[in-house]
Formats: C-alpha cells, structure tokens, sequence
C-alpha cells in the first residue's frame, strides 16, 4: 500500500474512531490499531492528532459535497434539488451513522478549541463548512431563503438522529418527503 493509500485509510478510520470518542477522546493509538499501522508510522503519515482530525473532518465534508453535487445532476428547479440532496444525504447517514456523528464531533471540538484560544483550529473547520455551504447555495439558485432553510432543517435533524431519534422521525419525513410542501 502507498503512503497516500495508508493516509486514505487513516482518514478513513479517523472519522470512525472520531465519530465516536471525540477529539479528546480518541487517542492516536486507537487510530492506528484500527488501520493496522504502527503509532510511529502513523506520526509519518500526519505530524499529530490534530492533522489526522481535520483530514477527517475535511474528508467527511468533502463527502457530503460530492454527494450533493451527483444528486443535483439532474435537477432543473431548486425544490427538486432541495429534495435531491436531502435524499442522497439520508442515503448517505443511513450508510455510515459516523460521518453524522463525526459532524456533531467537529462542532465539540471547534467549541473546545476556541474556549481554550485555539482559533485557527476552528478556522479550518469553518471553511470546510463554508464551502459546503457555498456549493448548496449555488445548487438551490443562491436562494437564500431556500439555502437557511435547507441547512436549519438539516442540522435539527442531525440533531434528533445523533441523540438517537428514530430516521422515521415526523421531522426527518416531512422534510425528506417530495410529496409534502416545506
């Protein structure tokens, strides 16, 4: 396996491993058990546990993105890709429940960071959102009104589901059903 296949699987196993113990919780050792590496190699891979969280999170945005981007491929109107993206990113958590956990985990830590003075450390992670904003923005018209309310909804539900609310939730389907108005 390449270093870049290895950082891959890193990535990968950190937003796992993130997802469910924290920033603070989740020691490297853990990261690199998962992947099968040794802590060193792991520390030549990425200079800290820092940079392996923020290419997990990076990753995990960058994923929500892509799969945004290939639900509005076919869309014409700005409901449909309003509906589009809130099906493919449905699909997308009911697949893997830790890159919603790992969301959750990035507000944390971003919290955690600022109170202790680190910002730069939240300003990597707002700018993986801001861009995730952007690219919705664009996608619903650049409809403000369309974009508040697509994240507004999207975040609650990211709420109800990570304090364990069923995905039936009349929340989480009145927003995900096309048949019924906003």
């Amino acid at each position: 396996m390449s270093a870049e296949e290895r950082r891959e699987s890193v990535t990968r196993a950190a937003i796992t491993e993130f997802a469910r113990g924290g920033y603070e919780g989740t020691s490297t050792e853990a990261i690199a058990r998962r992947v099968g590496v040794s802590q060193p190699y792991l520390f030549r891979l990425f200079p800290g546990k820092r940079a392996i969280f923020l290419a997990a999170a990076l990753r995990c945005m960058d994923d929500t993105r892509l799969a945004f981007a290939e639900a509005v491929k076919g869309a014409t109107t700005p409901d449909e890709a309003v509906h589009a993206m809130a099906a493919a990113y449905q699909r997308m958590i009911a697949e893997d429940r830790d890159k919603l956990m790992m969301q959750m985990q990035m507000n944390v830590a971003v919290a955690s960071a600022e109170a202790s003075g680190d910002h730069e450390f939240g300003e990597t992670i707002r700018r993986g959102w801001l861009e995730l904003y952007d690219s919705v923005h664009l996608s619903l018209g650049a409809d403000v009104k369309e974009t508040t309310e697509f994240w507004a909804y999207g975040m609650l539900i990211n709420t109800l589901l990570s304090l364990g609310f069923p995905a039936d939730h009349r929340v989480w389907a009145g927003f995900y059903d096309s048949s019924q108005p906003k």
